[in-house]
């Protein structure tokens, strides 16, 4: 992290989050404290055990669920709805498109009910679908193309917006191991483009070394931070370098062994590994 990033307060601050849900017969403490900050222009990612909350947490993030207690905060205002400065991109990005809207209209959408004059939305839309690699399809379905040319154009949507911040939550689990390397390069190259803040939810260990700048490590439920990893690769990354680097294995590694550790219920904060270890 630069002294730059430092000596500005966080894009997003996450204040003792808790939730608790409330049923008939019982009751589940989801997750129990979260507490972590991420700082504006970054790239961080959150993984953890499965049923570890992190679905949960992205949409109290989103303004989506309300917290049983603490907050988030998001650029010095308390998030209590669907912030205005934040785009959120799906795993299950067949049911955000609208199959029988074109993909210009798709992406045009949210333009649309933000209210953006139509020759700067003509203008945003077009640089999206450029950014992402779908300036020849703007007049397609969604059912026409491929899934991985269907989460593009999710992520066109959420770029076009001009967000602040945005959340991607497990995006590329639903697609061939092929198009989600190609993906997770475009959103690298995305965030280092347009130096907007990101912060990507998967459940791949592997995926969050490569992509991220950071790794938040999550505990089994209920979930608090087990451990906060700095990724200390190289800002320029490519599939077969970097994942072939000795650095990248020892990272890969010792996340591994965080989340094997939540699985058997370590609950207190590991040591970040840092860049001086080898």
């Amino acid at each position: 992290m630069t002294s730059e990033m430092t000596s500005r307060p966080p894009i997003l601050d996450v204040r003792g989050v808790k939730k608790v849900y409330e049923g008939r017969s019982r009751t589940v403490e989801a997750v129990r404290d979260l507490t972590f900050s991420i700082e504006s222009g970054e790239l961080a990612c959150i993984v953890g055990p499965s049923g570890a909350g992190k679905t949960t947490l992205l949409k109290i993030i989103a303004g989506l669920l309300d917290p049983t207690d603490g907050q988030v905060v998001l650029e010095g205002e308390r998030v209590t709805g669907t912030p205005a400065g934040m785009a959120v991109v799906f795993q299950e990005y067949g049911r955000s498109l609208f199959p029988w809207m074109t993909v210009w209209q798709n992406v045009e959408l949210p333009l649309k009910e933000k209210k953006v004059p139509a020759a700067e939305r003509r203008r945003l839309v077009e640089d999206a679908l450029e950014a992402v690699g779908l300036a020849d399809v703007p007049a397609a379905h969604p059912w026409q193309l491929s899934g991985g040319m269907q989460q593009r154009v999710a992520i066109a949507r959420a770029v076009a917006y001009e967000p602040h911040i945005l959340l991607m939550d497990e995006p590329f689990a639903a697609v061939d191991a092929q198009t989600r390397a190609d993906l997770e390069d475009l959103v690298r190259s995305l965030w280092r483009r347009l130096g907007v803040t990101v912060l990507f939810v998967t459940h791949d260990i592997d995926e969050s070394v490569y992509l991220g700048q950071r790794v938040i490590v999550l505990s089994s439920s209920p979930t608090v931070v087990m451990a906060d990893v700095a990724i200390d690769l190289p800002d320029d990354r490519d599939q077969l370098t970097t994942r072939s680097a000795p650095r990248f294995a020892e990272l890969r590694s010792h996340v591994y062994e965080l989340i094997q550790q939540a699985k058997r219920g370590h609950r207190p904060a590991a040591a970040t590994l840092s860049s001086t270890e080898s």
